[in-house]
């Protein structure tokens, strides 16, 4: 089981289309269709954020049906905090394309990426969604350019495809993601889609999802903020020939759930390293720990502390800002029983300072990906967390990001 190139559209039954309808300034793409040829069990997972965009509702409540036909989503747009209208909008969206594709309204799945408090430009969408119903495609091209229609300041797109086997039926799961600021744990400015040809159980596949959210989607950190119009929506049409899964503790259901949290490993990495304005992907693990929450509330801590981040960006191995936010985080432990490691340099033993070479330091912290690790001496519970650095250029792309 190994990640390969390849797109949404790699699994047997769906086709995709992305084009531009001038819902961004640079007429870039801005919206995307994917289609399965049959209606497949559908499962999502949303923002904690209590304040919700309108498209994001509207799909939280139509997926309780279980079952979706297709995925709309435009960006340059969130349709969020517009009022009563920005859910009609959002209902009009989908009711346009299942006139385009003859299904049922309730099995259109909406989602909107880009800025807060503006009303969607529903002509630019009425003819995006019928030029892309048009151009729907199983091609990788095809794929593609529906991931182009749903980035927002990405800069780097965000696909991949796992191929397993089940039963001697060949499965495939294929991911597709944007996501580069406002991103933080319990879903931030992201919005993933996770398609596959498998046939699987509705309440199988959600416990799936939900797994494989909380140890990688929930394990990204960019700036400490959760934003509004945020989902994974995972897509099964059983189109492969296998025989459905009906028990995820089953081999079958095992070797499934691997790809899946595979997928979402790889697009969650890509969404940490293509942070807004970042230089550097960074993970940071927190080993020993006396709790599983021990250890979640100290790798969030530093992995969303503006002066760790800042230090990575600058190349400077100032450990005393890993010790402090971990110090902060909530977290039960006795800073005279940790180590920290930066890649595999030890800089700090039991809370004290270490003489240790700044030039490996320096030349550890050059690199595009930077471990830190964390090792306490309180039990075995373990967590991850990526990040990246701060640069000037976060600041900037923020600091004009309407304008």
């Amino acid at each position: 089981m190994k990640i390969e190139t390849g797109s949404i559209t790699a699994p047997q039954g769906f086709a995709a289309a992305g084009v531009a309808c001038g819902l961004k300034k640079n007429n870039n793409r801005d919206l995307a269709l994917i289609v399965s040829e049959v209606p497949a069990t559908a499962v999502g997972v949303f923002t904690r954020n209590v304040v919700k965009g309108h498209s994001l509702q509207r799909t939280m409540e139509t997926i309780r049906s279980g079952l979706a036909s297709a995925v709309v989503i435009n960006s340059g747009n969130a349709n969020a905090c517009v009022g009563q209208a920005g859910y009609q909008d959002a209902e009009t969206m989908a009711a346009r394309v299942a006139a385009e594709l003859g299904c049922p309204v309730e099995q259109v799945m909406t989602g909107s990426t880009g800025v807060i408090g503006k009303r969607l430009d529903m002509e630019a969408v009425h003819r995006g969604i019928v030029e892309a119903a048009a151009n729907l495609a199983s091609s990788e091209a095809a794929g593609n350019q529906a991931e182009q229609a749903i980035m927002t300041t990405d800069l780097v797109p965000k696909e991949c495809v796992v191929r397993i086997e089940l039963d001697g039926y060949p499965v495939v799961v294929a991911g597709m993601a944007k996501g580069s600021g406002m991103i933080h744990p319990n879903m931030a400015t992201m919005i993933g889609i996770i398609t596959t040809d498998c046939a699987v159980d509705h309440d199988v596949l959600q416990a799936m999802l939900k797994q494989t959210t909380g140890q990688t989607f929930n394990r990204v950190s960019v700036d400490g903020d959760t934003s509004v119009c945020d989902m994974v929506v995972a897509l099964a049409n059983g189109r492969s020939g296998a025989a459905k899964i009906t028990d995820q503790n089953s081999v079958a259901g095992q070797v499934l759930q691997e790809a899946i949290t595979m997928v979402s490993t790889y697009l969650s990495r890509l969404i940490a390293q293509d942070g807004e304005g970042a230089t550097k992907l960074i993970e940071v693990q927190c080993q020993g720990a006396a709790t599983a929450d021990d250890a979640y509330q100290i790798v969030l801590a530093v992995g969303k502390s503006p002066l760790v981040k800042t230090a990575i960006f600058g190349e400077d191995a100032n450990w005393g800002r890993i010790l402090t936010a971990a110090g902060y985080s909530g977290a039960h432990f006795d800073p005279d029983l940790c180590d920290i490691y930066l890649g595999d340099l030890k800089v700090c033993e039991n809370g004290t300072a270490l003489l240790f070479d700044e030039a490996v330091a320096k030349q550890i912290l050059q690199q595009k990906e930077v471990l830190i690790r964390i090792q306490l001496r309180e039990g075995h519970a373990f967590d991850r967390l990526w990040t990246c650095d701060f640069s000037y250029d976060y600041v900037k792309i923020n600091g004009s990001y309407r304008t």
